[in-house]
């Protein structure tokens, strides 16, 4: 089921994008579903599960401290 929504949008923001549908063969209304469509799934994806957000904090990492070294060390001393 399909309902009416109004929006305020900039009117150069209207032109480029019934432009850019135009040119993609869409309509507005589908690539703004589209678009709200991935936000909703996106958020979902992202939302963490209640037994790993009980984790959040428990662990106390330095400041200083560097994920993205400190697994690139793990990996060559699991490989040498």
């Amino acid at each position: 089921m399909t309902t009416k929504l109004t929006l305020s949008v900039e009117q150069s923001i209207i032109e480029k994008a019934k432009i850019y549908a135009k040119q993609t063969g869409r309509s507005l209304s589908e690539i703004i579903q589209n678009y709200l469509e991935q936000l909703v799934d996106e958020s979902e994806v992202n939302e963490i599960p209640t037994d790993l957000n009980k984790l959040i904090g428990v662990i106390k990492l330095p400041k200083n401290f560097d994920e993205k070294n400190e697994l690139q060390d793990y990996f060559e001393s699991k490989h040498l």
